[in-house]
């Protein structure tokens, strides 16, 4: 047996989410073409029968404007320093910028091995490719360069196959059976919110969470109540939709992906709750779920 922990890391809307649905060939992770969508450090375990390997999924690190943006950031640092090996994700058809050398800055603080995945080489030509790598090779001495594909799940086979020389544990962590350490709730929660992503403006998704208020498991079926939290009384009015649209579908598209996650019946509630500046209040985010990290 072979195991260990590998961080995601990288810039927001770099495809860190998509990789690990696409690797653990479940979703465990919400996506979404908004960045900044992961808030939680998420971990996703792939399995086979002599190797266990556990992703941790992390935010994006970015430029925080409010105390949740300094919470995220620092989940991403702590999954640098309590990991075994860190998968450095850039975007490999955007340009090299002064976000992923920020990156390349703290990861020069570890001495854990760095493989950098350069993702979205789908829109690349071979020759463009070639030249990504041999920007990025300079800039720090990475243990391995692997091109993937992410959303057409190109060459993920190969990232697992370089990742196996790097475990250095012989015990597993998880059983066989499990596919992410994230209780029902909380994937619920995601569920819900990717929905509202879907339907909503820039604006919006950066300025709400959702919470499951309330969950009862009937033998054939689940009643479930979410809120979805914003800061402000114009965003419920978007959210809510013209005589109450939005929210309808956003119902309408949660319930259909949550029956299909429990096999059962869900009949699901969600409402708008305002709590104004809570992304700056320490009481809510730590109702909230977004726990610090010293």
């Amino acid at each position: 047996m072979r195991s260990g922990f590998v961080s995601l890391v990288g810039r927001p809307n770099v495809g860190k989410s998509t990789l690990l649905n696409q690797i653990i060939g479940k979703k465990v992770a919400i996506t979404s073409s908004k960045p900044q969508t992961t808030r939680n450090m998420i971990q996703g375990i792939y399995n086979e029968p002599d190797i266990q390997i556990v992703f941790v999924d992390t935010p994006g690190i970015h430029k925080p404007s409010h105390k949740l943006g300094s919470y995220l950031n620092r989940q991403a640092y702590y999954s640098i320093d309590d990991v075994d090996v860190i998968l450095f994700l850039v975007d490999a058809s955007e340009t090299f910028g002064k976000g992923n050398q920020y990156i390349i800055d703290k990861l020069k603080e570890t001495d854990k091995p760095v493989i950098l995945v350069l993702n979205k080489i789908d829109r690349l030509s071979k020759d463009t490719l070639l030249e990504k790598i041999n920007i990025y090779k300079d800039l720090y001495p990475f243990k391995e360069i692997v091109p993937v594909s992410a959303l057409k799940n190109n060459n993920t086979d190969t990232l697992i196959s370089v990742l196996k020389n790097y475990l250095p544990d012989s015990i597993p962590y998880y059983e066989q059976n499990q596919i992410t350490n994230k209780p029902l709730t909380f994937t619920i929660a995601e569920i819900v919110r990717e929905k509202v992503f879907e339907l909503t403006d820039q604006e919006v998704p950066h300025s709400l969470t959702c919470v499951v208020e309330a969950i009862e498991k009937g033998e054939n079926s689940y009643h479930i109540h979410v809120a979805i939290i914003v800061d402000r009384d114009s965003l419920k009015k978007i959210v809510i939709g013209s005589r109450g649209s939005k929210i309808k579908e956003i119902g309408i598209r949660s319930r259909k992906e949550l029956e299909e996650l429990l096999e059962k019946k869900v009949y699901l509630e969600t409402y708008v709750k305002t709590i104004p500046k809570w992304r700056d209040k320490e009481k809510y985010l730590a109702e909230f779920g977004f726990h610090e990290f010293e």
